[in-house]
């Protein structure tokens, strides 16, 4: 039978390679040297990484590229990006949410990154990007995996409606249950949201992502309350902590206890590291922390750490590309991940990890996954990382959807003919 796809002379991240891989109806079903078949279309890898599709566990969808609406953070901080949210917020219609978010996905899909956990505010009672976020995770199904996530962006007790909102918008349809507990007026407020967005996942089976201790703070410690109601509820594998930067600033001893717990009830860290050491230490002098959670010491403990890109030209961050080997970048620079198997677990840090805590069907490059992949023009995920490595051909269930010469990036999604170079994007005009 002939193949819709066949990638020859692969190598792939955990070295194996060089390999040939035979795709037929949306399904790798071979990989190995030298395959003996026809196929529709033949890709000469020439040594070259491909890699599973590129996946980020942490991204605010329905703010990206508003960068200047209604003005621009000046400050850079956490505090006046959040109020400039709140500027915002009652100025969004449905229409602009859903175009922006689009441009973004189309930029997404050309650098080789096919699956996205947004967190989508609820405390609008409009829930404006909740409407116009559920619209573009079916416009883009077939080409990008969508998760959104429940966010009580101004805190569950905190915010008037933040409960009520959040229940609508999983009855509505969106998969996961967010949070801030640092964020809420108490500590004790704080705790006693981490128990009842728990609760909620534990009755409706849902995951749970808590942004969790976004702070300075060695005292935020509301991680320790969710790795405890991780396990009172039996959610092992299905909760995140997201951000987790007052462990930067804990005392080691508490750590030490800590750490052990959050590996126990099977949670898993997202860390943000592009916006982590943006956002925080902006109240020291000098030393300055850098604020990225403890990767290294999380890995050593067995707990599954993602980094997620959080941000992309928005009220918090007027940078960003969409790039995930940026992220893994500067992921490893600010943890003092400089051996090559350190580098290496970077590079997972964006890929197979999150798809883990993303729970992702049949992702990876084993006989029987889905045939979504990224050839990179590297030989490795150290040299895709160091040279932020230009993806020749993005593959979606088999067929290529992007594809890259030399000097242009051009786009095939199926009747969204955009072309997109992420080296000029800009959003348009406000």
């Amino acid at each position: 039978m002939t193949l819709d796809l066949l990638v020859r002379n692969a190598m792939l991240p955990d070295g194996r390679g060089p390999l040939d891989i035979a795709c037929r109806d949306g399904h790798i079903v071979a990989l190995e040297p030298a395959i003996g078949a026809d196929a529709e279309q033949v890709i000469d890898a020439a040594g070259r990484l491909v890699s599973p599709p590129f996946v980020d566990s942490h991204f605010h969808m329905d703010a990206t590229l508003s960068l200047g609406l209604p003005r621009i953070n000046e400050s850079g901080t956490l505090l006046e990006g959040i109020a400039l949210w709140g500027e915002l917020k009652p100025l969004l219609t449905v229409e602009a949410v859903v175009e922006r978010a689009l441009r973004y996905c189309d930029l997404a899909v050309s650098q080789g990154l096919l699956a996205i956990r947004t967190h989508v505010d609820v405390c609008d009672d409009r829930l404006t990007g909740v409407e116009a976020l559920l619209h573009v995770k079916k416009v883009v199904a077939s080409w990008l995996d969508l998760q959104l996530v429940a966010f009580p962006q101004d805190g569950l007790y905190r915010s008037a409606n933040a409960e009520k909102n959040l229940l609508r918008a999983l009855d509505m349809g969106v998969d996961v249950v967010g949070g801030i507990p640092h964020f809420e007026r108490t500590m004790d407020d704080g705790a006693r949201s981490v128990r009842r967005l728990c609760e909620i996942a534990a009755e409706r089976g849902l995951m749970v992502d808590l942004h969790c201790d976004e702070s300075d703070d060695p005292l935020s410690r509301h991680i320790e309350t969710l790795a405890a109601e991780t396990q009172r509820l039996g959610l092992s594998g299905r909760v995140a902590g997201s951000h987790l930067t007052s462990m930067h600033s804990m005392d080691n001893y508490y750590v030490s206890k800590l750490l052990p717990l959050i590996a126990e009830a099977g949670v898993a860290a997202i860390a943000n590291p592009l916006i982590n050491i943006t956002l925080q230490g902006r109240h020291d002098s000098y030393p300055k922390r850098r604020g990225q959670t403890r990767v290294p010491e999380m890995r050593e403990h067995g707990i599954t750490v993602a980094f997620g890109h959080d941000c992309v030209m928005d009220p918090w961050y007027s940078m960003g590309s969409g790039d995930m080997l940026e992220v893994a970048s500067m992921g490893l620079h600010v943890a003092q991940m400089m051996s090559r198997d350190a580098m290496r677990y970077a590079f997972e840090c964006v890929t197979t990890h999150p798809a883990r805590v993303l729970g992702l069907d049949g992702y990876g490059l084993q006989k029987g996954c889905k045939a979504d992949f990224v050839l990179l023009q590297a030989a490795d995920p150290i040299e895709a990382i160091r040279l932020r490595a230009r993806r020749l051909a993005v593959v979606r269930s088999g067929r290529v959807i992007a594809e890259s010469d030399p000097d242009i990036r051009r786009l095939a999604l199926g009747g969204r003919p955009e072309t997109v170079d992420p080296a000029t994007y800009a959003p348009p005009a406000a």
